[in-house]
């Protein structure tokens, strides 16, 4: 649900969106000692060790970089002791260049000239012919914490044609935005299981990439059980409370939408009730996933029945505002913006649930569900039982309480796959 087609000038808007940090971001590099080295800086300190002999592919993307900003693909493919044969595009393309949704082909990438395989296009899970020219398939993606993200999908399909094929599975590991303590929603069920939410674990899993490699393997979440050799080359100097804000790393936009690293807890706190597209989470204005509203709303009211809820770690701000694309194009909507005052604190997926209930005790005839959004919104939460309780007229704590069975015992069945205290 890496959100939203959009069209060509929608996507060059949200390109600006994401330059917006870059500055920032710049001097951060400069100015500010890196705390965590990511995976592809330990890679290199060891030599690149497991690489070494071997045919390497390459499963990355833009935020496939070092703690001083370059590219993994530039690093691999000019490092003498590694042979990096071809790279492998998940949702947006290896070089960002494609919008959320969007069928990604096959090229040569215009840089390294290394063949691309898309993984978001004709395949999702990498084919034996498009590994039989390696040996090691390598991941180095940023992930955002939330299950509907589609990179961990990529991830687990790809880990399956590794270990069928009898390639090696390499990960480059990097930190979890929302830190590794947070866990919420009720893990997925498989029968709703699809590349929005591909693996049994709560929406919001509080684990990196590593760590959900190792339980996929070890719990043998992969088609047939079978298992992969698997290698995570893991990070130094992250541990499980921290926030990206507080590595030293640098932000890079993880697709259009994600243009700083704490718009990983708006997507998380929204991005479920976007996919309605009945209350706009704020995508097509400049703070995606940070609003709530619709035409029509009082934001006053809203805000007032929101903040009566006294959610813990969350303030409602009444606000206008006119989305330039998305839900309600030019459209003044009436809403809400979503602000953190503790953001450890705060639970995160219920808030979009909270705001679906306001609105539909300010506006009972608002619809929020159809056929087809019916479909991806029970994806998306891992159940149909979310949406049939809201239909129901259920209390939204009830919904909330359904919600959030199943964390505990995956916090206990986590245990062992966890790599930082």
């Amino acid at each position: 649900m890496n959100k939203i087609s959009l069209p060509f000038r929608a996507l060059i808007l949200a390109s600006m969106i994401m330059l917006v940090g870059l500055p920032e971001g710049r001097a951060q590099v400069v100015g500010m000692k890196t705390r965590v080295k990511p995976g592809v800086d330990v890679l290199i300190e060891t030599g690149f060790k497991p690489l070494l002999g071997r045919r390497v592919g390459l499963v990355t993307n833009p935020t496939g970089v070092t703690s001083d900003l370059r590219s993994t693909i530039d690093v691999l493919n000019e490092a003498k002791e590694v042979n990096l044969v071809a790279l492998y595009g998940p949702e947006h393309g290896v070089r960002g260049e494609a919008h959320a949704g969007a069928h990604v082909e096959d090229v040569r990438d215009a840089i390294s000239g290394l063949p691309v395989r898309s993984l978001y296009g004709k395949y999702r899970k990498p084919s034996p012919e498009m590994l039989a020219d390696i040996d090691v398939l390598v991941f180095d993606i940023q992930d955002i914490g939330s299950r509907s993200y589609t990179y961990i999908s990529t991830m687990a399909v790809a880990m399956e044609a590794a270990a069928e094929c009898g390639k090696k599975f390499v990960v480059l590991d990097r930190p979890n935005p929302l830190t590794g303590r947070k866990i919420e929603g009720r893990p997925l069920d498989l029968e709703y299981k699809s590349f929005v939410g591909h693996l049994p674990i709560p929406y919001v899993h509080g684990m990196t990439v590593g760590e959900l490699a190792l339980m996929i393997n070890g719990e043998g979440w992969l088609a047939g059980g079978v298992k992969c050799d698997l290698e995570v080359v893991p990070m130094k100097g992250w541990h499980r409370r921290m926030w990206f804000d507080e590595t030293g790393l640098t932000w890079v936009p993880t697709s259009p939408h994600i243009p700083r690293s704490d718009t990983s807890l708006y997507y998380a706190a929204t991005g479920i009730m976007g996919e309605l597209g009945v209350v706009s989470e704020g995508v097509g204005y400049p703070l995606p996933f940070e609003l709530c509203g619709m035409p029509g709303l009082d934001p006053q009211k809203l805000a007032d029945e929101l903040n009566g809820s006294k959610l813990p770690g969350v303030y409602f701000r009444p606000q206008y505002f006119t989305p330039y694309y998305a839900h309600y194009p030019k459209e003044t909507c009436g809403g809400v913006h979503v602000v953190f005052t503790n953001r450890d604190n705060a639970e995160l997926t219920p808030i979009q649930f909270h705001v679906m209930d306001a609105v539909r005790k300010l506006s009972p005839e608002t619809e929020f569900f159809g056929k087809k959004r019916d479909r991806m919104f029970d994806k998306v939460c891992g159940t149909d039982r979310m949406r049939k309780m809201f239909q129901s007229g259920r209390p939204v704590a009830e919904i909330v309480s359904f919600w959030r069975e199943g964390v505990d015992e995956f916090r206990v069945k986590r245990a062992e796959y966890l790599l930082y205290k």
